[in-house]
């Protein structure tokens, strides 16, 4: 079933709400635009479909989040890591690498993870 989303832009058909859902996550649709539905009259806020609401955006995953604290925190482990490694002290300096790896292991899964699509 078609969909028709009117912007301040102008209106734009897509195809299925899946393909409405896409937009959304990739932000060409916004929370006041308005959806229509084919066969119905009744213009309706994107952000009024629990769907679309409940939906992450790209942009607030990454630096909205706790992700940026991870990136900040694997930096200082990579730079204490070589530090450790360069000035001889390669034990911790390995334990320190160890570290650093399981840390951007977790924060490059949960950065791959994705909301699936309506």
């Amino acid at each position: 079933m078609k969909w028709t989303v009117r912007t301040k832009e102008g209106e734009l058909t897509y195809e299925s709400f899946g393909a409405v859902e896409q937009a959304w996550l990739s932000g060409l649709v916004g929370p006041d635009d308005e959806l229509l539905e084919e066969g119905t009259s009744k213009w309706r806020r994107a952000d009024s479909f629990p769907i679309l609401a409940r939906a992450r955006r790209q942009g607030d995953q990454v630096w909205g989040g706790s992700q940026s604290a991870w990136i900040a925190i694997g930096v200082v482990l990579g730079s204490i890591a070589l530090y450790l490694l360069v000035h001889g002290q390669y034990i911790i300096g390995g334990l320190v690498a160890v570290v650093l790896t399981t840390l951007l292991f977790r924060v490059t899964n949960a950065a791959f993870k994705k909301t699936k699509p309506y």
